[in-house]
């Protein structure tokens, strides 16, 4: 027979006394963490504060420095735009504390992008003739800051444009900012663009403008298969065609609209 003990009992309750007595532990570190922690975001709050209430009138009127203030708030998690696409709650007068622009800089900050937001779904309906609904946020930009047909220009920046629009997702209103190739495009319409149809557009912004026989060539694509992406542009008004060449060329008018600028 064997004459090895076995382990006892007692030996089980110390181990697991000695599990529980690490998960206090960890639990108490995890604690003193989370609440160091807070202590250290509400005190750089309290300094963000601070800081834009000390430089409320240059945030307000130059967009590069706007840009910057507000790249440094979702640095840590904190959304200039939220709430502020419910005017009508958020305002402060129903007792909401409305946007974080609002309670830092007053109303005049949050309707500075709610105009803007305006002006954007002006223009891109404005021009949806034009361009099928997608234009460039440089071009955007210069439009708005130029006033071009929709009343007094606005000094903004790239930032303030997409801010504008990210203000609009809530509303279900389709309007989105995609890339197409090196380009920021702010699509109007409900409607993706097929992969087909974003290596077009990017070629075009690259040679100016593209032919069938260039598709076929470059891109070893079937006739049918470049045709049928071309006329699915043309049909969206995404690009124009010249029939005075000898081979039909098309151009975006995207491409076109940003060389006029």
């Amino acid at each position: 027979m064997s004459s090895r003990r076995g382990v006892g009992l007692s030996a089980f309750q110390n181990r697991s006394a000695l599990f529980t007595s690490y998960a206090s532990h960890g639990a108490s570190l995890r604690s003193t963490h989370v609440s160091s922690l807070q202590n250290q975001l509400s005190v750089f709050q309290s300094l963000l504060h601070n800081f834009a209430l000390q430089h409320g009138d240059t945030i307000k009127s130059d967009p590069t420095f706007r840009a910057e203030f507000a790249r440094m708030c979702n640095a840590i998690g904190v959304d200039p735009l939220a709430g502020s696409n419910v005017k009508g709650k958020s305002g402060g007068k129903a007792g909401g504390k409305g946007s974080w622009w609002a309670q830092m800089l007053g109303g005049d900050v949050n309707d500075f992008y709610f105009e803007l937001a305006v002006r954007v779904v002006e223009l891109c309906r404005k021009t949806r003739g034009e361009n099928g609904g997608l234009i460039g946020v440089e071009e955007c930009k210069e439009r708005v800051k130029k006033g071009k047909g929709i009343g007094g220009g606005m000094d903004v920046s790239d930032d303030d444009i997409l801010r504008a629009v990210k203000s609009l997702g809530p509303l279900g209103s389709g309007f989105s900012v995609i890339t197409v190739g090196s380009r920021q495009m702010i699509r109007s319409i409900p409607k993706e663009l097929n992969t087909d149809q974003s290596t077009v557009l990017e070629a075009i912004q690259v040679l100016g403008y593209i032919t069938c026989s260039m598709l076929e060539d470059n891109l070893r694509w079937e006739h049918a298969r470049a045709e049928t992406v071309i006329q699915d542009l043309l049909a969206d008004s995404l690009v124009w065609v010249d029939e005075q060449c000898p081979e039909r060329e098309y151009w975006s008018p995207v491409a076109m609209g940003s060389d006029d600028l």
